[in-house]
């Protein structure tokens, strides 16, 4: 975070929560457009960085998703499982050093190289995570084992391969609806038509 700027003062920064991600409630002031300051308060959440896959064989139109529990989602909905694209955390670790650790563990598929497309800001008002998206090729030649995640980490993830264009369907059905699975099947398929 910015400690000077010319639009933003921080005041406070008080820890609400410090566990496997830090929960931080800023006070700051706003310069706005009027040149007026405005004193403000956000509670920030930051869980660290992390990065995103979507697995492609080109032969077959296929790609690789996950199918696990969220706990948010069955809070706010009572969704028992999400299906997304393969992610993880950076720990430190270099994006795409960590996208091909975490295609291993939970897909079962070990591949040497990635594109790294864009990063983004999901949920950028009280969010700090920033997501590195990557596309790869695979086929069944790469396939190293049933993946399903690290029970260590308590992982218990379900393996799909489908269509890309079933992926679309799952979209608009509303099977499928974590933004950044969306963002990355949408962006393949507009990919593909180019």
């Amino acid at each position: 975070m910015k400690k000077e700027s010319q639009i933003v003062r921080l005041t406070e920064m008080q820890t609400l929560a410090d566990e496997k991600g830090k929960l931080t409630r800023v006070t700051f002031e706003q310069r706005m457009r009027s040149g007026d300051w405005r004193q403000r308060k956000r509670e920030i959440y930051d869980n660290g960085n992390s990065a995103v896959i979507l697995p492609y064989d080109a032969e077959r139109k296929t790609v690789l998703l996950t199918r696990q529990l969220r706990l948010p989602m069955y809070l706010q909905d009572g969704l028992e499982s999400s299906v997304e694209a393969c992610a993880g955390k950076l720990d430190g670790e270099k994006a795409e050093t960590r996208i091909i650790k975490e295609m291993e563990e939970e897909l079962g598929y070990r591949i040497e190289r990635v594109e790294r497309l864009f990063e983004l800001y999901v949920s950028p008002a009280a969010i700090m995570e920033k997501i590195e998206f990557f596309i790869c090729a695979y086929s069944p030649a790469d396939k190293v084992s049933e993946g399903g995640g690290l029970a260590e980490e308590g992982e218990d993830i379900e393996v799909i391969e489908t269509t890309l264009e079933q992926a679309a369907a799952m979209i608009a059905v509303g099977e499928i609806i974590d933004a950044k699975t969306v963002i990355l099947v949408q962006f393949l398929r507009e990919r593909i038509r180019a």
